[in-house]
């Protein structure tokens, strides 16, 4: 992937949206809800000698309405601050 991103900015790859609930209902795609989880694809440098905490490959969790969103290559990411995300999942 060619995309770097500046300062503080994370890009991540948002997980896919659940196709059915824990007691095995199907959800319809019009009552899916935004993914909240996701793989971090690239980091940037960090702003005013500040490192970033995350890095590529850490599933992260970020608030719903989180980031920019961009199509690139044909797949969706999101674009946003180290400041968006709220935990590492590990």
């Amino acid at each position: 992937m060619k995309l770097k991103p500046i300062n503080d900015r994370v890009v991540v790859e948002p997980a896919p949206a659940e196709e059915k609930t824990a007691g095995g209902i199907i959800i319809p795609d019009t009552a899916k809800e935004k993914p909240q989880k996701g793989k971090v694809i690239a980091v940037g440098p960090g702003k005013d000698d500040v490192k970033m905490t995350v890095k590529k490959g850490d599933t992260v969790l970020y608030g719903k309405y989180a980031g920019q969103e961009l199509n690139y290559g044909g797949k969706d990411y999101l674009i946003m601050r180290e400041d968006d995300i709220l935990v590492i999942l590990g």
